[in-house]
């Protein structure tokens, strides 16, 4: 049996988007590596199953369940471009300007900001080193390990929980920093039970933050919403930069905010590629 899709991408982000709320949709890590291959697949940085919300919640406003898999077929707990082209669809479908998914990293509440921008709370970091998690104690604003060596690293990065793990560094020039070379061995670093998404972020004023990310299991990415988040609260706990920035990533600009509750809200937009049918 075909099953359709949409490709939709959130500022050069892009996913292949499944419904699975009438036909279940378990996907082996094979199929999702299948699925996102860029020469003989469709081509995608995660993959992303839209579900019907647990039992538990169908009474509590909850609209759906959602579940993200990086290209190199492992499971993750957050996406954050993904849940706002997620919200996007289901606000779409529903009529309504917010929409409450479920995820691996709890609940996040979609809501329309305009014409196709969609903010998403994402909910609040994580900034014990238990929750990053970090393999032992250590100070999460200025982590006092050397990750990689390189001139342009040598200052201490931060660490921030997203739903995923997220170090991030601060650099004075992005194109100087070494992203593909320390990216790929700092994601798997020991330190980092889990893996860990690695942020190279340049601060260009107290409300503007120049950002690229290698991510965990995909790789340098066009943007990353939990990764922009993740830089706004690292650079916050320093001091450089306002609880609210833009942030400038290769594929476009996120609006992060770190409110006083202590909430992460995310804002951008989110398109639609093309659809198709799953071979």
């Amino acid at each position: 049996m075909s099953r359709p899709f949409l490709k939709m991408n959130g500022l050069g982000n892009d996913f292949v988007v499944v419904e699975a709320r009438s036909a279940p949709f378990a996907p082996s890590a094979e199929t999702v590596r299948a699925i996102a291959d860029r020469a003989t697949g469709i081509g995608c940085d995660q993959l992303i199953v839209i579900e019907p919300p647990p039992a538990r919640q169908t009474g509590e406003g909850v609209d759906a369940r959602v579940r993200f898999w990086n290209a190199d077929g492992e499971e993750i707990s957050a996406c954050g471009n993904g849940t706002r082209c997620v919200g996007w669809l289901l606000m779409q479908a529903s009529g309504k300007d917010r929409a409450v998914i479920e995820s691996r990293a709890g609940l996040l509440v979609a809501t329309r900001a305009g014409e196709r921008l969609v903010s998403v709370d994402m909910g609040k970091p994580g900034l014990d080193w238990t929750e990053i998690p970090l393999a032992a104690a250590h100070d999460t604003a200025a982590l006092d390990v050397r990750l990689y060596e390189h001139p342009a690293l040598s200052g201490p990065p931060g660490c921030v929980s997203m739903g995923n793990p997220h170090v991030v560094f601060f650099v004075d020039d992005l194109g100087a920093a070494p992203i593909r070379q320390a990216g790929s061995v700092i994601e798997r670093h020991p330190l980092f039970p889990d893996g860990v998404n690695v942020g190279f972020a340049q601060v260009l004023d107290r409300d503007r933050i120049g950002l690229r990310v290698w991510e965990r299991g995909a790789g340098l990415t066009r943007a990353c919403g939990t990764g922009a988040c993740a830089a706004l609260v690292a650079a916050a706990r320093r001091d450089l930069t306002d609880r609210t920035a833009t942030v400038v990533l290769d594929g476009g600009e996120l609006l992060i905010e770190w409110r006083d509750d202590d909430h992460v809200i995310m804002t951008g937009p989110a398109a639609v590629d093309f659809a198709g049918e799953l071979p």
